[in-house]
């Protein structure tokens, strides 16, 4: 096998049989090796999925490891000297894999992605860059995000993602719905981290990457991506996006993204984001307060938001001697 692909799946299973057809549909040869690698579903996933594709490697993980150390574990047993990360969310068209994969060997790029479409047809932001100390992260904050942002079209910063790729598109870091890397680049900027959970790891592990060569998005190569539907038939939430700070899938993004923060930029930028988001909790309520009241509403409206971003951050703030220390440690909330 040339190319191995690796899903992780958790409860997942209709969703990665969609994947899968959509593959076979586009190369009946199926020339790829298929692995899953499962954190401790509990249900039916492995007969679904193995009964009707036989050919699927099934690597049982025996606890919900999270998506840095399941595809770890997935590239330590794959057979391919490229690997492809794909969620189980994405529907393949036109052929998409093997088109990546020649033209993804035929280059001295150590990463690639593709072009990733809603399925409405829009663009997906696939590739992004890197913003000094991570201060992207900080625009998902009520009101203090808005302000920040302003500051930054004012000085004409540069956007931190590619929303529409063209033919290609050289970038920082690529989303991990779809994320094919070089064997050899792996041996040298080493595996994911696992002190990841969920969120951030494919980042962190794009940083280390980008050292060893470089990461392009292939714009003329698309595929439909249903963001956010696995996590959230997973956790329950309505939430799809990256900005839903308020709940455990919140409290989750902000210590990944602290983590993330600590390990790629150092303390003081770390502290620099703490703070921020510290600060952002206070914002939220004076301004959501006198918002509402303006346009004669409740003026308490979004209060249980403004709870549920205080106790996270309170909890961000209980774990960030751990944070600071940089030894292995587990980040799982969700």
């Amino acid at each position: 096998m040339e190319l191995s692909i690796i899903i992780v799946n958790y409860r997942s299973p209709k969703y990665i049989i969609n994947c899968i057809q959509s593959a076979l549909e586009c190369n009946a040869g199926n020339p790829f090796e298929w692995i899953v690698v499962d954190n401790a579903s509990g249900d039916d996933s492995r007969a679904l999925i193995t009964q009707k594709y036989p050919f699927v490697k099934w690597i049982d993980m025996n606890y919900n490891a999270g998506f840095a150390r399941a595809n770890n574990e997935g590239i330590r047993q794959s057979s391919g000297h490229v690997v492809l990360l794909l969620n189980p969310d994405t529907i393949v068209q036109n052929n998409a894999l093997e088109r990546c994969f020649r033209k993804f060997i035929s280059t001295n790029d150590v990463a690639c992605g593709v072009q990733l479409l809603n399925l409405d047809g829009t663009a997906q932001i696939s590739g992004n860059f890197f913003m000094k100390g991570g201060i992207n992260h900080l625009l998902a904050l009520p009101y203090w995000g808005n302000f920040l942002r302003s500051i930054a079209f004012a000085f004409n910063t540069k956007k931190p993602n590619v929303l529409n790729a063209s033919s290609e598109e050289k970038v920082d870091w690529i989303s991990g719905a779809f994320l094919m890397v070089k064997k050899s680049a792996i041996e040298k900027a080493g595996m994911m981290d696992e002190d990841f959970f969920l969120y951030a790891e494919e980042i962190e592990w794009c940083s280390r990457l980008k050292k060893i060569g470089s990461l392009s998005i292939y714009g003329e190569i698309k595929m439909i991506h249903l963001l956010g539907e696995t996590i959230k038939d997973a956790t329950g939430t309505d939430d799809k996006t990256y900005f839903n700070l308020f709940d455990k899938k919140g409290l989750q993004l902000l210590v990944s993204n602290h983590v993330r923060i600590r390990k790629q930029f150092g303390v003081f930028w770390f502290f620099v984001q703490l703070l921020n988001c510290s600060f952002g909790v206070p914002v939220f309520f004076f301004c959501s307060f006198i918002d509402h009241l303006i346009h004669m509403q409740n003026p308490f409206a979004d209060w249980k938001r403004i709870k549920g971003l205080a106790i996270n951050m309170f909890e961000v703030w209980k774990l960030s001697p751990t944070i600071l220390r940089n030894r292995p440690h587990f980040y799982k909330i969700l």
